[in-house]
């Protein structure tokens, strides 16, 4: 898909006021870039992961269509997901901002499903805009 990704975080870009008013980098020691690449890395494998659940929560959809039920959210299943995800965690992530992300992750699935729902198969079925 040709996506850089940037070396740096928008919110903290290392940059230091100089007296003139403008900003200059700070230079970035060997240990900091390292890490950072790191994190480019695992971010990418974050967003492939995100982007397959979400290809298998709309396969389920279709399922649950298929099977007559006309609802889209399934409050028993995401606390199902909840609980076990929130037994999974190690930490150090904080519960509450992983339940957090999860709710997130499931309010865009549903939109997802919601979408699909709303359109004929044949036109969403070589869109792969999952």
């Amino acid at each position: 898909m040709g996506i850089t990704w940037p070396s740096k975080p928008s919110h903290d870009d290392g940059a230091a006021p100089v007296p003139d008013g403008s900003t200059k980098r700070l230079p970035e020691s060997a240990e900091l870039r390292r890490l950072r690449r790191r994190i480019d890395v695992l971010d990418r494998r974050i967003v492939a992961l995100l982007n397959e659940r979400a290809r298998v929560a709309r396969e389920a959809g279709r399922a649950k269509a298929d099977a007559g039920r006309t609802a889209v959210r399934d409050a028993e299943r995401e606390r199902e997901i909840l609980l076990r995800v929130s037994m999974a965690n190690e930490g150090p992530m904080p519960q509450a901002d992983l339940i957090a992300l999860y709710r997130r992750l499931f309010a865009a699935t549903r939109a997802l499903e919601s979408r699909d729902r709303r359109r004929p198969r044949d036109v969403d079925a070589g869109s792969g805009d999952a």
